[in-house]
């Protein structure tokens, strides 16, 4: 069998040009999220391989524990797991409650960590793998009204360095992933200045994150752990003044 990759959060947007962008690459991949019908047109848009929908809710234990076992019964191994799936509540603080801080804490953050674990435990077995958790430049940057959000994603981007050094001596890598703008919807409907504002003028695509989760995957560039990489086409290096 080949190498086998799981995309969480894979029926939309980010997760869905990830799972793709392995496809192409000859991965299994293991499409897992709770949206099936999602699921169902990314593998749709994928390259004719062996691929598998899973649903997965990564805010319930129990649902994480459930994929990682069919994955170990079904495929005997595990290469790649990108930690996508997330959500985000813009409230203003006073009106989030603690269900919803509780909500996003638990589907974005501590998702990660149970998925890392229980990856971490299949991927030992075949001599390592690589993990590439998706943070944001949230983590570093802010707008009102995004402490919950902000909060995992500077979460991620900490938790995968800290995973880095706990699985080394396994040979498992671990990295986060900071994007930007990564148009999801339409993107033909972008403005000129949507584009020009970015100093690689163009707002970003899946495909970009695709990418850059292939390289922190690839086995030849395993030097490469604990890091977190800004794809944001140099937005967050841009000094903005209003003049």
């Amino acid at each position: 069998m080949g190498k086998v990759a799981v995309v969480t959060g894979a029926g939309h947007g980010i997760g869905r040009g990830v799972a793709i962008a392995y496809s192409e690459q000859g991965y299994t991949v293991i499409l897992a999220d709770v949206n099936e019908d999602g699921c169902k047109e990314t593998k749709r848009l994928m390259k004719e391989v062996s691929t598998e929908i899973i649903l997965t809710d990564v805010s319930k234990p129990e649902s994480i524990a459930s994929l990682f076992h069919k994955i170990e019964e079904r495929y005997e191994r595990l290469d790649v797991l990108i930690n996508n799936a997330g959500l985000s509540a813009f409230k203003q603080m006073d009106e989030l409650s603690v269900d919803e801080w509780d909500k996003v804490i638990n589907t974005n953050l501590r998702s990660v960590f149970l998925a890392s674990r229980a990856a971490a435990r299949v991927m030992r077995k075949n001599n390592g793998g690589s993990i590439v958790n998706i943070a944001s430049t949230r983590a570093t940057m802010s707008e009102p009204n995004s402490e919950a959000y902000a909060a995992t994603k500077g979460g991620i981007v900490a938790l995968s360095h800290a995973l880095a050094i706990s699985l080394s001596d396994d040979r498992i890598t671990v990295n986060s992933i900071s994007p930007g703008w990564i148009e999801v919807e339409d993107y033909a409907s972008l403005r000129e200045v949507d584009h020009e504002q970015h100093p690689a003028k163009r707002v970003g695509k899946p495909s970009d994150i695709g990418r850059a989760c292939l390289f922190l995957t690839s086995e030849e560039n395993n030097f490469v752990t604990g890091e977190n990489l800004v794809v944001d086409g140099g937005m967050t290096r841009k000094m903005i003044y209003e003049h």
